[in-house]
C-alpha cells in the first residue's frame, strides 16, 4: 500500500482442473478415491482425509456435501494453511475466523516506505500517517466461537485440524439454514440463502456474488491436489439451478453502486475519497484529471492494503492522506471504488506511473497474518481488474499488471524506500488464470526468453524477517524465484546496488534485489544444466530451470540492447519529456537516471514504447494541471523485479532469439 503504518514491513502454483475439462478429471479422480470393486481380493480405494470430512460433516449436519466443498473452495481451494490465519483472520478449509487469536499471534505491521505519490513537487509532510485503532470485533471475524459453541469442539482443533474444521464450516451452514426457517434439504438448490449468510457480507450484492460463485463451482466441478498433498474432487452438478431469491429473506442492505465503473459481476459500492482543500494551500487526496483523453492509462497496480478493511476506508476518506482507485475485501470479495479512472490516485510512489494507472488495493499484509487470500477475492480482483484492462486495452501480461513491488523508483533516493507489496505470497499464476489469461510457452528453447513460471504450491523458498529482523518466516508457497551470481544454490544472491549499495541482497521478505516474480519476463543469458541465467540489474542472475521440474517457459519477444559503440546506457525511474518540450511556467523535470547500467551485450525485455510525458499537478485548482507531451521514445524494459525505461535513440530493438544459441549464450559485444 503506502505504508499505513512506518514500521518495517513484516510480511501459491498449483495445476487447477479448468471448468472445460473438470468433467472428465473430476470423474477420474472420484473414481480413484471411490471403494474397488467388491469381487476379487483389490483392496478399497483409500480416500483422502480432507475428503472423507467433507462426506463426515455432511451426514452429521445435514448439510449437501455439494455445499460443504463449494463453500470451502471459494474460501480456501480446500487448502489448510497449515494452521496459519487468512488476511481476514480465518482458519482452516472452511475459513472459520478468530481476529482475537490471529492478531495476538501475529501481529500486524505496515510496509512503511515513500511517499506514494512519488512527487517531488510536493514535500513529504504533506502525506499523513495514521496508525490502525483499536476496535470491537464484527460477528464475521468471530465465526470459529460460534462454530465451537454449535459443535463442543475446542477452539483450538477448529484452527488447526482441518477435520474438526470442515465440521464447524458444516455447523455454521446448518444453522444459517435453520434460522432462515428452511429445511435442511439434501438438494443444493435449497442452501443459495445459507451460502450467502456464510459470507459474512452484510450486504445484499456482496452475499449474492460470494453464493454465485459457491453455485458456479458447484455447477462447473472442480479437483485440485491440497497443499498438504491430498486430493479433493467435487463433481459437476451442470444443470443445478439455485434459488437465488432466498438472499432477500436475509436482512441485509442494499449498496449504491451509481456512479461505480466495476463489471456486473462484482458486488461494488461507491465510498469517494475526498478531493479538498486543507490547512496552508495543501490538498488531497488525489488529483482531478480527464484519463484517456489527456493521457493514457497504461498500467493497473496491485496493492495490499497492509490495514484491516476498516482502517483502510478511514484513511481512503482522509483528506490528508492519500487516496487509490479500488480496495477489494478479502472475506467475500466486495469492491469499493474511492477514485474515478479519469482521475490520478495517489498510491503508487512514482509520479509518472501514478499518472499512468489504477492503483487497485486489496485488504491484507503481505506476511503474518497475511499469509494468505480468499479465493473470494481473486475472483473479484480478476473480474474487477479484466474489465478494466479491455476498458482502456491495457495488455493482461506482467509488463502493464505491476505489482506495487514492480514500481521502480522515480531517483535514486527513493529506491530502498519503494514499497514491497503484494509480495512474494500473492498467487499471480492463479489470478492470472481467473483473468483468462493463463501464462504459459510461446517459443521452443530457442526463443531467448523465459516467462517465471514456478508450481506455487511446491516452490517455498526460505524468507526471514516477516516478525523480526533476522527470523524465519513460516514455510509456505511462493510465487518468487530467487536468484544467484554462481550456478549453485551456495552462491551469494545478485546484487542490487540501488537497493543495497554497501551490501548484499538478502532473504528477507521485503528484499526484492534477487527475486524474479511469477509471469514476469526476462532475456536469456546462460544455460548449464539444471540452471538458467537470465539478464537481471545488468548481470547474470542464476535460477534453478531444471527441465523435469521446470520454474519458467520459454519465450519470445521483443529485447533491447546497447546500440552498436556503446558500453553502457542509462536506466531511468520514470519516462518524462525532453527539456524542450516544457511550457513557460512549467518547471523541467530531470532526466535523474537510476544507478544501474545497461551493459553492451546485455538484452532486457521491452514491455512497451511510450513518448515522455508528464502530469504537472500542484494546486488544488485542477484549471491549472498541465499534461506536458515530448518527441522522445522511451522502452519500459524489464529489468529487475522492478520495470525501468530507457531512452530509444540509446537501444536496438531485436527479435529475442537474433543471435541466440538454443545451448544458451549470446554473442558479446565485440565478438
Amino acid at each position: 500500500m503506502r505504508g499505513v503504518t512506518p514500521h518495517p514491513a513484516r510480511r501459491r502454483y498449483r495445476k487447477v482442473v479448468t471448468a472445460a475439462t473438470a468433467g472428465v478429471a473430476v470423474g477420474a479422480l472420484l473414481s480413484a478415491l471411490s471403494p474397488a470393486p467388491a469381487a476379487g481380493a483389490t483392496a478399497p480405494a483409500r480416500r483422502a482425509p480432507l475428503q472423507q470430512a467433507f462426506t463426515d460433516a455432511s451426514a452429521r449436519y445435514r448439510v449437501p456435501e455439494s455445499v460443504l466443498l463449494g463453500v470451502s473452495y471459494l474460501e480456501s481451494r480446500w487448502d489448510t494453511h497449515h494452521g496459519l490465519p487468512s488476511v481476514t483472520a480465518g482458519y482452516g478449509p472452511m475459513h472459520l475466523t478468530d481476529a482475537r487469536t490471529a492478531l495476538a499471534d501475529f501481529p500486524q505491521r505496515g510496509d512503511g516506505g515513500e511517499d506514494p505519490r512519488g512527487n517531488e513537487q510536493r514535500p513529504l509532510d504533506d502525506v499523513g500517517l495514521t496508525t490502525r485503532t483499536a476496535r470491537a470485533l464484527p460477528a464475521a471475524l468471530t465465526t470459529l466461537d460460534r462454530a465451537a459453541r454449535l459443535t463442543g469442539l475446542r477452539a483450538a482443533d477448529l484452527r488447526q485440524h482441518a477435520s474438526a474444521n470442515v465440521q464447524g464450516g458444516a455447523a455454521l451452514l446448518a444453522q444459517a439454514q435453520k434460522s432462515s426457517g428452511a429445511p435442511l434439504s439434501s438438494d443444493p438448490a435449497q442452501w443459495y440463502g445459507a451460502v450467502a449468510r456464510y459470507s459474512g457480507a452484510d450486504d445484499t450484492a456482496t452475499a449474492a456474488s460470494f453464493a454465485d460463485d459457491v453455485f458456479q463451482v458447484i455447477r462447473d466441478g472442480i479437483a485440485r491436489t491440497t497443499d498438504d498433498g491430498q486430493q479433493v474432487a467435487l463433481a459437476a452438478h451442470p444443470g443445478l439451478t439455485p434459488h437465488r431469491a432466498q438472499v432477500h429473506t436475509l436482512g441485509l442492505h442494499d449498496t449504491d453502486r451509481d456512479g461505480t465503473e466495476c463489471p456486473w459481476t462484482v458486488a461494488c459500492e461507491w465510498l469517494p475519497a475526498p478531493y479538498t482543500e486543507y490547512g496552508d494551500k495543501n490538498y488531497g487526496n488525489h488529483d482531478l484529471a480527464d484519463r484517456p483523453h489527456d493521457q493514457s492509462i497504461d498500467y493497473i497496480v496491485v496493492h495490499d492494503t497492509e490495514a484491516t478493511w476498516d482502517t483502510s476506508l478511514q484513511l481512503v476518506q482522509k483528506p490528508d492522506y492519500l487516496a487509490w482507485h479500488y480496495t477489494v475485501r478479502s472475506a467475500d470479495g466486495h469492491i469499493d471504488q474511492h477514485v474515478r479512472t479519469k482521475d490520478v490516485g495517489w498510491h503508487a510512489g512514482n509520479w509518472y506511473v501514478n499518472a499512468k494507472s489504477i492503483g487497485v488495493e486489496h485488504e491484507g499484509f503481505l506476511t503474518d497474518p497475511g499469509t494468505w487470500y480468499t479465493e473470494a477475492m481473486y475472483r473479484a480482483s480478476a473480474r474487477l481488474v479484466r474489465h478494466l484492462a479491455q476498458r482502456y486495452g491495457i495488455p493482461l501480461d506482467r509488463q502493464h499488471i505491476l505489482g506495487h513491488d514492480n514500481v521502480p523508483g522515480t531517483t535514486s533516493a527513493y529506491i530502498a524506500g519503494m514499497h514491497t507489496d503484494p509480495g512474494p505470497y500473492w498467487d499471480w499464476a492463479h489470478w492470472f488464470r481467473l483473468m483468462g489469461a493463463p501464462f504459459h510457452a510461446t517459443s521452443g528453447p530457442a526463443g531467448g526468453l523465459v516467462t517465471i513460471a514456478p508450481d506455487y504450491d511446491a516452490n517455498r523458498p526460505a524468507y526471514t524477517g516477516c516478525t523480526t529482523a533476522g527470523d524465519t518466516c513460516p514455510v509456505r508457497g511462493s510465487e518468487a524465484v530467487r536468484l544467484y551470481s554462481e550456478p549453485r544454490e551456495d552462491a551469494p544472491l545478485v546484487r542490487d546496488i540501488g537497493l543495497h549499495p554497501a551490501g548484499d541482497s538478502t532473504t528477507g521478505v521485503n528484499d526484492t534485489g534477487a527475486r524474479a516474480s511469477t509471469g514476469q519476463q526476462y532475456a536469456v543469458a546462460e544455460r548449464r544444466g539444471d540452471w538458467t541465467a537470465i539478464w537481471y540489474l545488468g548481470q547474470e542472475a542464476w535460477f534453478r530451470n531444471p527441465p523435469t521440474e521446470p520454474t519458467a517457459l520459454y519465450g519470445h519477444g521483443w529485447v533491447v540492447t546497447p546500440k552498436d559503440g556503446r558500453t553502457d546506457v542509462p536506466v531511468y525511474g520514470r519516462a518524462f519529456p525532453e527539456a524542450a518540450a516544457y511550457p513557460a511556467g512549467v518547471p523541467v523535470q530531470p532526466d535523474a537516471p537510476l544507478p544501474y547500467k545497461l551493459l553492451a551485450g546485455q538484452r532486457y525485455v521491452v514491455g512497451e514504447a511510450t513518448h515522455g510525458e508528464y502530469f504537472r499537478a500542484v494546486t488544488f485548482d485542477a484549471a491549472q494541471h498541465v499534461v506536458v507531451r515530448g518527441r522522445q521514445v522511451y522502452y519500459e524494459i524489464q529489468f529487475g523485479h522492478r520495470v525501468a525505461y530507457v531512452k530509444a535513440e540509446d537501444v536496438t530493438v531485436l527479435p529475442s532469439e537474433a543471435g541466440f544459441s538454443p545451448a544458451g549464450t549470446f554473442p558479446r559485444a565485440g565478438a
